[in-house]
């Protein structure tokens, strides 16, 4: 059991979301899950000696090693602006390079079904968050290329099925009409979270690398959905292709 108020720092020097001491208390690497009970349960599950760095708001961070190779999870939040934050701060102020997202979210097509995983090439967005980058037009945001050929080496050697491409990032969780996700879906857009497009606008501004790979929990088509708990334990083959890819 990792207790947190026990292992972290007296003496910090903070940021106002997260408590880490300093850059070398979170590793150079770091999985991002959105719920901080799965940062807490894949510290406990898959790394060795964790350590927790930070508890602020409950957004839980754990820095460990897996397979000698220092590894970080940090509770992101829900939503692009809180998304938005824990990855600036993890990339301005800490040095983290490699960022991958492992959180869940609702597939538009018979195909991709309940626990299927897909990493998402770009992320479509209905949010304003590249208003802040002043930019003359609209910004694609896509994943780095070499992490997501890391999960899908990875993928390939461990048999866990993989889909890719284009999902898209809301703002909005109960949206008022019933046939929004329809017109996604006609793009060929795979399935819909909230958090990609902005851990990759901001990982392209501050030049980090970012991959999010999700997992299906809710289902458009067929309205299957899975129970919170399933959500916080469940995932463990995204765990792994992000893990493994954390320390190729």
């Amino acid at each position: 059991m990792v207790c947190c108020y026990d292992s972290i720092p007296k003496n910090t020097m903070s940021t106002a979301h997260i408590n880490a001491a300093a850059p070398g208390d979170i590793a150079e690497s770091i999985l991002l899950p959105g719920d901080p009970l799965r940062a807490k349960f894949i510290a406990e599950t898959f790394l060795e000696s964790p350590k927790c760095y930070n508890e602020i708001r409950g957004m839980l961070g754990y820095t460990g090693t897996y397979k000698g190779v220092p590894v970080s999870v940090q509770g992101s939040g829900m939503g692009m602006p809180s998304m938005g934050i824990y990855s600036y701060e993890l990339i301005k102020e800490y040095g983290v390079r490699n960022l991958i997202r492992v959180g869940s979210a609702g597939s538009f097509h018979e195909n991709i079904k309940l626990m299927d995983i897909v990493a998402g090439l770009s992320a479509s967005t209905d949010s304003n968050w590249q208003h802040t980058y002043d930019l003359p037009g609209n910004f694609a945001p896509c994943c780095d290329f070499d992490l997501l050929m890391k999960v899908k080496q990875v993928s390939e050697k461990e048999n866990i099925s993989l889909h890719a491409g284009n999902i898209v990032s809301c703002d909005v969780f109960y949206e008022d009409q019933a046939d929004w996700w329809q017109r996604w879906a006609k793009m060929g857009v795979m399935a819909v979270e909230m958090e990609a497009a902005a851990l990759y606008m901001n990982a392209a501004r501050l030049g980090a690398k970012a991959l999010a790979i999700v997992t299906i929990s809710d289902h458009f088509i067929s309205g299957g959905r899975l129970t919170a708990e399933e959500r916080e334990k469940s995932f463990t083959d995204m765990m792994k292709l992000a893990l493994e890819a954390a320390v190729l």
